[in-house]
């Protein structure tokens, strides 16, 4: 298997530290906001390489955290709390804003076949391991207490800038999209580990620690909860390209300085989503959700094809076009499987060459766009029904798109219109149980309710006959 690994920018042999173990970590999201569909691309191909990983033999613990405090709005520890600014946004607490928009993450995320890590982890779980990992940061003499925060010393490392296409005169860190330095650091490419000295009066969570009451920054989180969880050594981490620096920069240091040694062997970056103004992100205020896409009649798998059809290190441009395209490609080939045979046993032999060609395309980067190709010449080929059921329903276990289970458009319609017809039935059952006992006030709320869903009720000798307004 080869993968593309942001840590030297070539493509690498996948090796393992301990053989068919991987351990794998994913940057969970800062949940004060709905994720975009640009952030889930990046969840579902992190979704694609576990699940090929598993389908390859490997057994994987996948790691994620949720970020509920410590993430300000500039990567460089300066600007609003996001945590802050989605309590403030919706009048609740931030306890209560990071428990919706955690669930709203996991029901995005299921909508779109994207399994749920072996471990999720809150950051306000993890404070003792966060002040843990800072004090020997300290001790080592790789950090230094300044204003009252806590700062690792990047001039300590003999290399900083690990993913290259950067470096210290190109990028002035401490200020990168921000309008304010902080004074307090030695270096500008320092960052905070620990702030005590916040400037937000009404900042909500804070604990207890050798340095005074504070919280967390955002870089130690991940660190510390891939060492409690994943152990001393990873083996791959995933996120975002724009995760790459500051952020993964950073872990990188402030692990390999606690740790005395080499970290993680290989890191998964996925591009953009991009729209017609540039990249897609919360701070635009408008963007596309899944809920979005729901709305406007799209299944969320189909957007899922979308991604698939693209490989993860370019960048993709959304239309609603393009999503359209792949919508009629996706009801098309969700048809024709849906009209193979169920009948007889799966040759497995003949099935072994269609197998190769897709390991062969996922080994090679992870090339979804390829494997995609693998179906369509399943059902080209000469082989027999059961076969190609048996290759499709293999090939859909690190696809994700229920390619034979997912119902037609048509299907879809008549289920629901089963569904309201249910309902309308159950509604008039309850109005003639009302009537019956006299009860006119339920009677009369039920017909109101029937005449917003436009049903028209008649009464006949033969019972109530019932349809829906032309």
């Amino acid at each position: 298997m080869i993968l593309y690994n942001s840590l030297g920018q070539t493509r690498q042999e996948f090796v393992p530290f301990n053989d068919k173990e991987v351990n794998m970590y994913t940057c969970g999201p800062t949940v004060y906001h709905y994720a975009h569909i640009g952030n889930l691309r990046t969840y579902i191909m992190e979704d694609v390489l576990e699940k090929y990983l598993r389908f390859s033999g490997y057994n994987v613990k996948r790691v994620m955290n949720i970020t509920d405090v410590g993430h300000l709005t500039s990567d460089a520890d300066t600007g609003e709390d996001k945590m802050l600014k989605g309590a403030k946004r919706e009048h609740k607490t931030v306890l209560e804003i990071a428990k919706f928009y955690t669930d709203a993450f996991f029901a995005d995320c299921a909508k779109l076949n994207i399994k749920t890590p072996d471990v999720v982890e809150p950051a306000t779980n993890c404070i003792d391991e966060f002040i843990e990992m800072v004090s020997v940061l300290l001790e080592k003499g790789y950090a230094y207490v300044a204003g009252g925060n806590v700062y690792f010393d990047t001039s300590k490392l003999d290399s900083y800038y690990v993913f290259g296409n950067m470096n210290e005169d190109d990028l002035a860190v401490g200020v990168r999209d921000s309008v304010e330095e902080d004074e307090n650091k030695r270096n500008k490419a320092d960052f905070v580990l620990w702030f005590t000295k916040s400037k937000f009066d009404d900042q909500e969570l804070k604990w207890e620690s050798p340095w005074g009451i504070g919280y967390p920054g955002w870089h130690i989180e991940c660190s510390c909860i891939s060492k409690k969880h994943n152990g001393e050594y990873l083996d791959i981490h995933c996120g975002g390209i724009d995760n790459a620096f500051p952020h993964h920069t950073n872990e990188i240091a402030q692990s390999e300085a606690y740790l005395g040694h080499k970290w993680c062997n290989y890191w998964f970056h996925v591009l953009h989503l991009n729209d017609a103004r540039g990249k897609m992100s919360k701070s635009s205020g408008d963007f596309l959700t899944v809920s979005l896409l729901e709305e406007k009649g799209y299944n969320p798998l189909v957007y899922r094809m979308f991604c698939l059809q693209s490989h993860y290190r370019k960048p993709l441009t959304f239309t609603y076009e393009s999503l359209d395209n792949t919508a009629k490609a996706y009801e098309k080939l969700t048809k024709r499987i849906a009209g193979l045979s169920k009948d007889g046993s799966a040759d497995i032999a003949k099935a072994k060459p269609y197998l190769d060609s897709f390991k062969e395309a996922l080994d090679n980067d992870i090339n979804t766009s390829l494997g995609l190709t693998c179906v369509y010449d399943v059902l080209k080929a000469d082989l027999d029904d059961a076969t190609k059921l048996y290759l499709i329903d293999e090939f859909d276990k690190v696809l994700s798109l229920n390619l034979t289970k997912a119902k037609s458009a048509q299907e879809q319609t008549e289920s629901a219109d089963s569904e309201v017809n249910a309902e309308v039935e159950a509604l008039i059952a309850q109005r003639t149980k009302a009537r019956a006992e006299k009860d006119w006030a339920t009677a009369d709320a039920i017909r109101d309710k029937l005449k917003e869903m436009k049903v028209v009720i008649k009464d006949t000798k033969d019972g109530i006959e019932w349809h829906f307004e032309n």
